[in-house]
């Protein structure tokens, strides 16, 4: 599992038949405290993540390993929306904050 925000919506009218009914993002990987770490990249959303928020996902085989994306062509696939980020005994990020 891995860090991001999102930062957009990717719209596809044509897709392979299987990507029907997914939601794709645009995510930002980012480190523990919100700063960019890594190349933009294009996630099937599972959980229902909105543009700004913190998440979390998985890439590789493991994005075709939810409910939403079983046996689909996804690479990526986010799994969670982070409410906090505690790293050594303090808080670096709050999705209340």
């Amino acid at each position: 599992m891995k860090l991001a925000q999102v930062i957009g919506n990717v719209v596809a009218t044509r897709k392979e038949a299987t990507l029907d009914g997914l939601r794709l993002m645009l995510l930002q990987p980012t480190d523990a405290v919100g700063k960019a770490a890594g190349a933009p990249l294009v996630a099937a959303d599972a959980v229902g993540a909105g543009v700004g928020e913190l998440v979390l996902f998985a890439a590789g085989s493991s994005a075709r390993q939810t409910e939403v994306t079983n046996n689909r062509p996804v690479d990526a696939v986010i799994m969670a929306i982070v409410d906090s980020v505690d790293q050594d005994g303090k808080a670096v990020f709050s999705k209340d904050s």
